[in-house]
């Protein structure tokens, strides 16, 4: 196990190793226990973290400040705006003045190729651990939780067969982060990936070749396919989300272009019956109803969303009490 975690920074999963990785896992799942039995469990007393928000967030946002909170510390909810980066403060003169004021700096910036450069430019200066909520290539906070959520429902990852799958939304151009983040994660625990999406909506190429190292050595697949039913055939586990075309095209324009074309690639209960019948349903949240799942699948008897999303809160607190303040 795992266990020297303090000052650690937290940018993608793929810096820490299996054995870290575990080791957050394994902390959720007391810290998920004590909650359900109301048992105190304030590892944090009195530290600060500071939430930097680019974009809007509900379920980041809350459960990293519901969870300081548990653990006895402060959260404080900040955005451009309120701070001297409106004004062009450099990422350096951020880290560096927080990391004398507080405990942790977690970040949330998904600007297509500024918010992880970003994030890594303020970890280069910060003396205390940066947590990252999300930026254009990785959010790491979800793929644990979505890792937790799946073992929670199967005895076993190695073989499980999983579809994460593009679909049709017009809320906005999503990130990239959320399946990038599955794939190298997912197929690091053995799981069989598939991703299915139109060619237009591709993942980013570098990135897809550390997921495929990552399945050849822990011994899991990664293949691609062009068809959402294909995609769903015979899958244990169904992750249908929109991410945006950045790696085809940055134009906005062609990239709604190739949008329209594919109105029919939503989740529904024909295509779940297509999927192994305990399949599950999964999203990171908020989906775009009607449009990127039919209720009746999202509000049906395979959907585990609100599972998936409580685990927000209990990942996120394993991060916090182990970065911020577990043994040096």
């Amino acid at each position: 196990m795992e266990t020297l975690f303090r000052n650690k920074h937290l940018i993608t999963l793929q810096e820490w190793s299996r054995e870290a990785i575990d080791t957050i896992l394994d902390a959720s799942k007391s810290l998920k226990l004590q909650f359900a039995l109301g048992q105190p469990h304030r590892f944090l007393q009195d530290k600060t973290i500071f939430m930097i928000f680019f974009e809007q967030s509900t379920r980041t946002r809350n459960s990293i400040e519901a969870g300081i909170t548990q653990l006895g510390g402060h959260a404080h909810d900040l955005t451009p705006d309120k701070m001297q980066l409106s004004h062009g403060e450099s990422a350096k003169d951020t880290a560096m003045v927080l990391s004398r004021f507080g405990h942790g700096i977690a970040i949330r910036n998904c600007f297509y190729k500024i918010g992880n450069k970003y994030l890594r430019e303020v970890a280069k200066y910060s003396s205390i651990p940066i947590i990252n909520m999300q930026d254009d290539l990785y959010h790491p906070l979800q793929a644990l939780a979505d890792l937790m959520t799946i073992k929670e429902k199967f005895s076993q990852t190695e073989g499980l067969k999983v579809t994460i799958s593009w679909a049709y939304a017009t809320s906005h151009a999503k990130p990239l982060s959320v399946p990038l983040s599955q794939i190298l994660l997912f197929t690091r625990y053995g799981m069989d990936v598939t991703v299915a999406s139109p060619k237009e909506f591709p993942l980013l190429p570098e990135i897809v070749e550390q997921a495929k190292d990552n399945a050849e050595k822990y011994h899991g697949k990664l293949r691609f396919v062009d068809d959402m039913d294909e995609g769903f055939e015979g899958a244990q586990v169904v992750i249908p989300k929109n991410w945006g075309g950045f790696a085809f095209t940055e134009d906005k324009e062609e990239m709604q272009l190739n949008l329209e074309k594919y109105k029919g690639w939503i989740c529904d209960e024909r295509r779940m019956n297509l999927a192994d019948p305990s399949v599950v349903y999964m999203h990171a949240l908020p989906a775009d109803r009607g449009k990127e799942v039919t209720d009746d699948v999202i509000d049906g008897s395979h959907s585990i969303v609100y599972d998936e999303a409580e685990n927000r809160l209990h990942t996120s607190k394993a991060v916090m009490a182990l970065t911020m303040g577990g043994r040096p």
